[in-house]
């Protein structure tokens, strides 16, 4: 009785450290051993086909079964299709090459380079090669497949470091004075309903969540603006969910909330505060309504604001990107925001190793666009523009009297956190 288990296991001890011709011996070997039948055995267990184990049964009986140094006889195998086919590998090479260039009058100009476009531009040439051919040579050639990588900055600012500077040593005297440094931003807005959401969670094999093929808003539910306000000292902050236009007026008023439910209490003996943001947007530093509603915030507050702006194309800098959107993004991947309250919801239930806390509101007020601010309530902000770059950091100090403003939105509102 031939032990079929016990070749198995054998072979695959071994398996691993064998080469071609020394795993058709071992399996002649074995089949050798076992006698009548023991080809047929070998062949189950091993999976080594009954032709391959014939021809080691033929060599362990001539003098080639002593040829060292060589796996196959000399000259056995299939020749090389770059032996059999001169040419190829310099064809292929010339039409990946030509299309990297941007070579007008090159074939696959217009198409990706695709093992399949190249398969086929190889035989407009005359050459016959699979797509797994292609695939080896151009490994062969160095080349491999590979995304975008995202590297360039565009144009850099000249005072770009000297800004980063400013705002650090900004950051760190506020830190000392126990003052409060929030980094603000706008999320991308998001929309509400069963749309795909990037990312993948854990569900059962086969179970994917359903969502609609297409991204087109539901009217009822639309999309949300999510403003975010960090507090870089205390690693916690606001997201003020806005249900209509992302304007200067909403951006003040999500710090606005920020002050009230969070900012008071943990900084009763505040007197100034600092704001980092981006240098465009709803907070943009040529936005004339963003400096009308600070002075409207600074009035109510009797806070003196710093604003100091990250320069052009420098966004990602931000502190508020990685430090808080980032795991809100995470926390909420592969799930679709279905309604506004699981949105709320996730992002409260956003936390992190080191203690981040968010806490979320929603706005439902109306921020009407296009707003004009006109020359005499620009000259009334009480402003003073820093001596570095006076249009990126600047303070706002409260006026005597504030002027009453009837169509600024009224603070009334429930956060959770």
């Amino acid at each position: 009785m031939i032990d079929i288990a016990a070749i198995r296991a054998r072979f695959e001890t071994l398996s691993p450290y064998l080469d071609e011709r020394a795993r058709r011996l071992f399996a002649a070997t074995e089949a050798q051993a076992a006698g009548w039948g023991g080809v047929t055995a070998v062949c189950a267990a091993t999976g080594i086909a009954r032709s391959t184990i014939g021809r080691g049964l033929a060599e362990l009986r001539s003098a080639d079964a002593c040829l060292t140094g060589r796996i196959r006889r000399p000259g056995g195998g299939r020749k090389p299709k770059t032996q059999t086919e001169p040419g190829l590998l310099a064809a292929l090479e010339e039409l990946v090459q030509s299309a990297i260039r941007g070579d007008p009058e090159a074939v696959l100009l217009w198409v990706s380079r695709s093992q399949r476009h190249l398969v086929c531009a190889l035989a407009e040439r005359g050459f016959t090669a699979s797509r797994k051919l292609v695939g080896r040579l151009l490994r062969q050639l160095g080349f491999s497949l590979q995304a975008n990588k995202k590297t360039r900055e565009g144009a850099s600012h000249p005072d770009r470091d000297r800004q980063f500077e400013h705002i650090n040593a900004k950051i760190k005297q506020f830190r000392d004075c126990n003052q409060p440094a929030i980094s603000v931003d706008t999320k991308k807005k998001e929309l509400v309903g069963d749309f795909k959401n990037g990312g993948r969670e854990l569900r059962l094999k086969g179970d994917p969540e359903p969502v609609r093929v297409h991204d087109f808003a539901i009217p009822t539910l639309g999309k949300v603006a999510p403003y975010g306000v960090y507090d870089i000292a205390a690693n916690a902050g606001l997201v003020n969910l806005g249900t209509d236009h992302d304007t200067a007026a909403f951006a003040v008023e999500s710090i606005r909330r920020w002050w009230l439910t969070l900012g008071k209490s943990r900084y009763p003996d505040a007197t100034s505060l600092l704001i980092t943001a981006d240098c465009g947007g709803s907070n943009g530093f040529r936005v004339r309504l963003w400096k009308r509603e600070l002075q409207a915030f600074v009035n109510e507050t009797g806070l003196s604001v710093t604003v100091a702006h990250h320069p052009p194309g420098t966004s990602k800098w931000n502190r508020i990107e990685h430090r808080f959107f980032a795991f809100i993004t995470q926390n909420w991947r592969g799930k679709p925001l279905i309604s506004r309250e699981v949105i709320c919801q996730l992002i409260r239930s956003t936390t992190t190793t080191t203690g981040l806390e968010v806490r979320c509101c929603l706005d439902e007020n109306e921020y009407p666009k296009a707003i004009k601010v006109s020359d005499a309530e620009m000259d009334a902000i009480n402003i003073s523009r820093n001596d570095f770059h006076g249009e990126w950091n600047y303070t706002i100090a409260p006026m005597l009297t504030a002027p009453y403003d009837a169509n600024r939105p009224v603070a009334g509102f429930e956060v959770e956190g």
